[in-house]
Parts: C-alpha cells; sequence; structure tokens
C-alpha cells in the first residue's frame, strides 16, 4: 500500500510538471484567484525556499537515502493511515528527485500569492501533507496504545 500511494504521488507530480513544462514559457504566470493564487512556471535549483541552491547532489543523495530508510521502515508499518501517509511522503520526495536528475532543477508552479509564500509543486505538497497524515496517525496510534496498555 505504501508504494502504491508512492506511485500515485510521483505519477501525478510527474504528469502536472509535465504539463506546466510544456504548456507554459519560463516565467509565465496564470492567474485562478487574482492576486491570491497563480500558476506560475519556475523552476528551483535548491530546496525549500531555494536554500543549497546548486548542491543538486547532495539534495538527490539525502532524498534517496530518506527514500530508502523509508522503505525500510514501510515493512513495519500495519496501520492504513500511516501507509497513505508515508507512501505520500517518500513518493513526493522522489517526485523531486525525478526533476534534479533529469533537469538538474525542480518544476515548481503553485504561487499562493496573499501569503507571499514560495512556489511550491505537486511533490512538496505531498511531502507537507503525507508528514502530516503519517504524524497524526502515529500519535492517535501511541494514544490509543497509552490508554490500552498497549493492547488493541
Amino acid at each position: 500500500m505504501v508504494y502504491l500511494w508512492m506511485i500515485v504521488a510521483v505519477g501525478v507530480d510527474q504528469l502536472a510538471k509535465f504539463i506546466v513544462k510544456t504548456l507554459m514559457d519560463l516565467g509565465e504566470s496564470i492567474p485562478l484567484i487574482q492576486d491570491v493564487f497563480h500558476l506560475t512556471s519556475h523552476r528551483n535549483p535548491g530546496a525549500a525556499w531555494g536554500i543549497l541552491a546548486g548542491q543538486r547532489w547532495l539534495l538527490i543523495t539525502i532524498a534517496v537515502v530518506v527514500v530508502l530508510v523509508g522503505s525500510f521502515y514501510a515493512r513495519k508499518i500495519t496501520n492504513r493511515i500511516q501507509k497513505l501517509g508515508l507512501g505520500l511522503f517518500l513518493g513526493g520526495a522522489l517526485g523531486n528527485v525525478v526533476d534534479r536528475v533529469l533537469y538538474g532543477e525542480v518544476v515548481d508552479f503553485f504561487d499562493v500569492r496573499i501569503i507571499n509564500y514560495p512556489i511550491f509543486n505537486t511533490a512538496d505538497t505531498a511531502i507537507v501533507i503525507g508528514g502530516i497524515v503519517l504524524a497524526l496517525a502515529s500519535w492517535k496510534e501511541d494514544k490509543l496504545n497509552r490508554n490500552t496498555g498497549g493492547i488493541n
């Protein structure tokens, strides 16, 4: 189940990035909600907020290690919600790795202007949502285990 969600996250991410790269010029911005939310074709040679720009192989190495460790951890998870969260998280990491390996930079396009937030992509979204789902499911399971004395 983790790997299924990983594949879905990578597939959706790469399809969205392909559409942006094919149909939009670099720097082009399409307002979906004027001054609030735009689709903007952008490239990021670094990690979140452009940190570690130009450190392509370091970022690839870190993401590959995260995916390998996460894949090992996936074998121990029995909770379906945790599997969903981990799959989305790892799929998002892998989606950005594909960009870094193939293009040397990540294709970004979600442009939230109302809060002047950095432009991001579907892989970033999968990482954040997956991390939140995984954390909440793990917290709930831990709370249940404490309340039942470890008996489910």
